[in-house]
């Protein structure tokens, strides 16, 4: 058993992860095994996150004061949190992708950017494409038109060639 010393050290650390993470998932972990434990662990940090296994007192004082206390307030059974500062649609693809393979995670609830989401929300978020699949589409979009412009002006200047060269070979220019 944790001394108070400990569990207060716990909490202030906690609270200062907590302070920094805009994205937050509730989950449950009853019988997770240790090597599925640790493929989890390994799966969040992939994506750009942490994850804790948390009690539910310390982490609802933990959070008292961040964004993530409305989520972590009146939290029951066994909990941990996932939380990320970065981009929340990979985190929760990740989860997603690993709930999907082990049945007994679950999620309990989430918050992103401050706003509290339930479980279709989270779902939601998983379909959504990636920062970078989102970019590069916007930047595609924005690059087509300058494409088609610099391809249409190529053209005249493509199309005169052509016209002078058949000019020059069927002896249409001459002096």
């Amino acid at each position: 058993m944790k001394k108070k010393s400990e569990k207060q050290k716990d909490m202030e650390v906690l609270r200062t992860e907590l302070a920094k993470a805009k994205n937050v998932f509730l989950t449950g972990y009853e019988k997770l095994t240790v090597q599925q434990d640790f493929e989890l662990r390994k799966t969040v940090r992939g994506a750009g996150g942490s994850y804790k296994v948390v009690k539910n007192n310390i982490a609802e004082k933990a959070s008292d004061g961040t964004l993530s206390a409305d989520l972590l307030k009146n939290m029951r059974g066994m909990s941990s949190i996932a939380y990320t500062s970065g981009d929340p649609v990979a985190l929760a693809k990740a989860l997603t992708v690993y709930a999907k393979a082990n049945p007994t995670f679950t999620f309990k609830a989430g918050m992103v950017e401050g706003t509290v989401i339930d479980i279709s929300g989270i779902t939601a978020l998983a379909t959504l494409p990636s920062k970078e699949e989102i970019f590069s589409k916007l930047l595609y979009v924005i690059n087509a038109p300058a494409q088609q412009l610099v391809t249409v002006m190529n053209a005249v200047g493509r199309n005169l060639a052509v016209v002078v060269d058949q000019g020059v070979k069927e002896n249409k220019f001459s002096a």
